[in-house]
């Protein structure tokens, strides 16, 4: 065999042998890395792709979706953050950040281990995976810690949600107890069944302030779900804040004995015309916050903001009315309580003996509709109101016909309200400006409606004549006093029964009383306003 033949033949020996080798290498040749399988693993954890991450797992166990949903629920994740740290040649570091439903971000290190399967690097997945402390038949679960609940306190400091005050006050604070599981549910995350919250009042309108915020552990549980004494983590929360009302407990106690000396159903509120504070919230009996949420006709405590109206409209006090002892308007008869006539007088007299047909009669001639709906809206009719407490809004709709409007023009027809609006407009003669009434103090202003300057000045004027000369003279009211009473009309019948009422003010004090069937204003609210305001 000639030289140049044995070179070829060796030549195309080693071809073989390297082609041989080759063929071998790409048969044992393990695919990807460590580091790509860890990182594409975290990527799905991170988005939430339970489907891709066991796919990456090299014997998943028949429970592998289950653990990370059992996770997911069990804590609230909404949200997860997992970042690659360090991979070795069998492990990963990652660290994980998973944002708990009303608790907070949790961050925490953990590791994959890491193992070649079929020439593919894979994770050698067990619990541990998700969270180092974790085992077979394992997993995490929240338990939340209440701080103590803040108070609720008076003006002076004194705490009124202990008990041991008048149901009165107890009706506004509310009280505080276990949540149901819909309440819980309504609230959100972290409330959970059993949780202290607020039931009614200022407890549960200001639910959030009073309860702060509960420190939250993390636990490993067993498949039952009982702690097995490792806790893995810990998210503090924050104490709740004491709630400030402007509550006067001494005029609280002034109002209460006021009304509750004589034994028909009743309501006093008081407020500050300065700031629009509530200063007083009494109610007889108890059981139902007739002061805030009862709705009544206001009778002739309304003539009030008719009165402003016409003032805003070319009236003054001493314009010219007529009270005769019946009107027909609209088709319709009107007459005065008892049944009174004093012929032409001036309207401070009509207002201060309360004469219905000079007001039925000025108004539907020298107003319209809307005119007195706008007025009333000025003294915050048909306005939410948000002292801090449930409270009703007062309404006067737009009335629909001339005998309707006449109705409303003395606080009759569709015309109702509450003793707390009733105060606010008593109190926004007193001080020149409607505000809207506040029983927690601290937070943002109502709103406000200044009053024009010869609306002011002639209703304090009228009002200070129903108690010198007028309709409660008789109560023998204290020096200083002014207001209006009123004897609204419920019910059916050819003498229907009427709902007793005295609005009023005296210094930085104004106040609304109502006896539910008590009578008239003037005999029976206007003595009790004046026993109320000699203890205030």
């Amino acid at each position: 065999m000639s030289r140049r033949v044995v070179l070829i033949v060796v030549s195309c020996l080693t071809v073989v042998a390297l082609g041989a080798g080759a063929a071998a290498y790409l048969l044992t040749r393990t695919a990807g890395s460590a580091r790509a399988t860890a990182a594409e693993y975290l990527a799905a954890w991170q988005r939430g792709d339970v489907a891709g991450m066991q796919a990456l797992v090299a014997d998943p166990p028949a429970d592998f979706t289950a653990a990370y949903t059992r996770t997911r629920t069990s804590l609230g994740v909404t949200h997860t953050n997992v970042r690659l740290d360090t991979v070795t040649k069998n492990a990963a570091s990652f660290t994980a950040t998973l944002t708990l439903n009303g608790v907070g971000d949790w961050t925490y290190q953990g590791s994959l281990a890491l193992a070649v399967k079929n020439r593919k690097w894979l994770v050698a997945w067990t619990p541990a995976a998700q969270h180092p402390a974790l085992r077979t038949g394992q997993h995490l679960a929240l338990k939340t810690s209440w701080p103590v609940r803040a108070g609720v306190l008076a003006a002076d400091g004194t705490r009124i949600d202990t008990g041991n005050v008048s149901g009165s006050v107890q009706l506004l604070v509310g009280t505080s107890g276990p949540a149901t599981a819909a309440q819980a549910a309504k609230l959100g995350a972290p409330y959970a069944k059993g949780d202290p919250i607020g039931h009614g009042g200022i407890e549960e309108q200001f639910q959030q302030q009073l309860a702060g915020t509960p420190s939250t552990s993390i636990l490993v549980v067993d498949a039952a779900g009982h702690a097995t004494g490792t806790s893995v983590g810990k998210l503090g929360g924050k104490p709740g804040t004491e709630v400030k009302t402007s509550l006067d407990l001494r005029i609280q106690a002034a109002a209460a004995k006021a009304i509750t000396r004589q034994g028909k159903p009743a309501a006093l509120v008081a407020i500050r015309p300065s700031t629009g504070e509530i200063l007083a919230v009494a109610n007889q009996p108890g059981g139902f916050s007739r002061a805030m949420l009862g709705q009544y006709p206001p009778g002739s405590t309304f003539k009030v903001v008719t009165a402003a109206s016409l003032l805003s409209h070319g009236l003054t006090p001493a314009s010219s009315v007529t009270c005769a002892d019946t009107a027909t308007i609209g088709g319709q008869k009107f007459r005065n309580f008892e049944g009174e006539k004093f012929g032409p007088i001036d309207l401070r007299t009509a207002f201060a003996k309360s004469c219905n047909t000079a007001f039925a009669t000025a108004a539907t001639q020298k107003l319209t509709g809307s005119q007195l709906a706008a007025t009333a809206q000025t003294f915050g009719f048909d306005t939410p109101l948000n002292p801090g407490s449930p409270a009703a809004r007062s309404k006067f709709p737009l009335p629909r016909d001339t005998a309707e409007f006449a109705s409303q023009a003395f606080g009759q027809g569709r015309v109702t309200v509450t003793p707390l609006s009733m105060a606010a407009v008593a109190a926004a003669v007193q001080n020149g400006t409607w505000r809207s009434p506040l029983l927690v103090t601290g937070g943002k202003p109502g709103a406000t409606h200044p009053l024009a300057s010869n609306v002011v000045s002639g209703l304090r004027d009228m009002m200070a004549a129903v108690v010198t000369s007028g309709t409660a003279m008789a109560a023998k009211l204290p020096a200083g006093t002014a207001g209006k009473t009123g004897t609204a009309e419920y019910g059916g019948g050819a003498k229907p029964p009427t709902h007793a009422w005295f609005i009023g003010y005296r210094g930085d004090l104004a106040f609304a009383i109502i006896v539910e069937g008590g009578g008239t204003g003037g005999g029976v609210a206007a003595p009790l306003a004046a026993t109320f305001l000699s203890q205030a």
